[in-house]
């Protein structure tokens, strides 16, 4: 198993040191060799000197997806290219792509990374892994690729699509554990169940998914329908890719690998941290990426932390999952709206997370809907029926939300 047990259950205070003098290196490092970097420093009226621990970032302003597209595509690298070994970026599906420029010595940190969190997830040298993430410019696929032989495990580069030869795959092949976006996990478990294939043909035993927020509800599903224990994997292509964070047995959040990305959670409105267990952005720095280090890069993403040892054993700070993104966030007559509280409604009622919102206004007034594709269950019962489950769904969501959502269920695959 590869267990970096020096690391992952060290003393809180050691740890916390570790995390300062890294900081300190950094800081040196990237207002050294990172133009974009100087100016801010010296805009804000700081100095390297002045970082000297993790509280003193407040001096330091954000970082954002924005800056790395204003410096496309190699202004934020703090190294020549010929020491870049290779390149990953965001799809740029909102503007350009964000690039990102990674060293030897950064893929081996981030392998080492992935590397623990499959063995978080029980994996070991014995493991066949399928990776159903994309390969290419997406860091889902390589970055999967690397941890599992960094552990030594078979691999089994599948990428995406084709879900058909996915699950031949997963039965000739003898497949132990599954990484993809968990709604991709639910789609082969539809695909298995709609074809009468059974589970006991597979032989999983665990799966990393990532990517994509996604509830408790829709981890007992997957669970459920592929027979699997199902594990959270967190990253984001700026700061390295999947394993910044990862899920264990001893609780329900993501332990962060603190030795290499230190994390804090601010208040939106305000950008000042926020106490332990509050939820606010997600801001990363990374301690020892050398290729494009970042100080100070606000995801967006909404989470809280806490630095309480978890059952599992891991000292390693621990963050609540992703309940959403502060810019996807919808305000609906003056009411926050996160698109994962709708998803983990319809996971309760035993609906898909295949859904669609509309929001609309209508005169002065703001309107939301949304449209769930049918399950195969409810494909040939009544109209009256049906409309019993979009009134049930309607009040569930008024409940969580607080507002009313005209709800409308759909046909499979619209």
């Amino acid at each position: 198993m590869y267990w970096n047990e020096e690391i992952e259950t060290m003393d809180a205070e050691r740890l916390r040191a570790l995390q300062d003098e890294r900081l300190r290196e950094q800081v040196r490092y990237t207002y050294d060799r990172v133009p974009f970097y100087k100016k801010m420093f010296d805009e804000a009226g700081a100095q390297p000197g002045d970082i000297r621990t993790a509280k003193d970032l407040e001096k330091l302003p954000f970082t954002s997806k924005t800056d790395l597209r204003d410096n496309y595509p190699y202004g934020l690298l703090a190294v020549p290219m010929e020491e870049i070994v290779r390149i990953h970026a965001s799809s740029g599906t909102t503007g350009k792509a964000t690039v990102v420029g990674y060293t030897a010595g950064d893929l081996a940190l981030w392998d080492e990374c992935v590397a623990r969190a499959l063995t978080c997830a029980g994996g070991t040298r014995k493991d066949i892994i399928q990776v159903c993430y994309g390969y290419g410019l997406f860091t889902g696929g390589l970055g999967l690729h690397g941890g599992a032989e960094r552990i030594g495990a078979t691999v089994i580069p599948a990428s995406t699509g084709n879900t058909a030869r996915q699950i031949t795959m997963l039965q000739d092949y003898g497949s132990t554990m599954l990484c993809c976006t968990p709604s991709y996990a639910l789609y082969i478990g539809d695909t298995m169940e709609k074809n009468n294939i059974p589970v006991s043909s597979i032989h999983l035993k665990a799966g990393l998914f990532g990517a994509e927020p996604w509830t408790v509800r829709m981890k007992e599903e997957i669970e459920k329908r592929l027979g699997i224990r199902a594990y959270d994997i967190y990253g984001l292509s700026e700061i390295s890719g999947p394993g910044v964070s990862f899920g264990c047995d001893g609780s329900d959040g993501l332990h962060v690998n603190d030795d290499h990305f230190l994390i804090e959670i601010v208040d939106p409105a305000t950008g000042k941290n926020v106490p332990d267990g509050e939820k606010g952005e997600v801001v990363f720095t990374t301690l020892t990426k050398r290729g494009l280090p970042l100080l100070r890069y606000n995801t967006h993403d909404i989470s809280s932390i806490t630095h309480e040892r978890c059952a599992c054993g891991r000292t390693l700070t621990r963050m609540a999952r992703i309940t959403g993104r502060s810019d996807d966030m919808l305000i609906i007559r003056g009411v926050n709206v996160f698109p994962s509280q709708i998803e983990g409604v319809l996971i309760r009622l035993g609906l898909t997370s295949n859904y669609q919102i509309i929001v609309d206004r209508l005169g002065t007034t703001d309107s939301i809907e949304v449209l769930v594709e049918m399950t195969p269950e409810l494909f040939g019962d009544t109209v009256t029926h049906i409309s019993r489950i979009e009134e049930e769904v309607t009040n569930a969501l008024k409940s969580v939300l607080g507002i009313f959502a005209k709800v409308s269920i759909v046909e499979p695959k619209s």
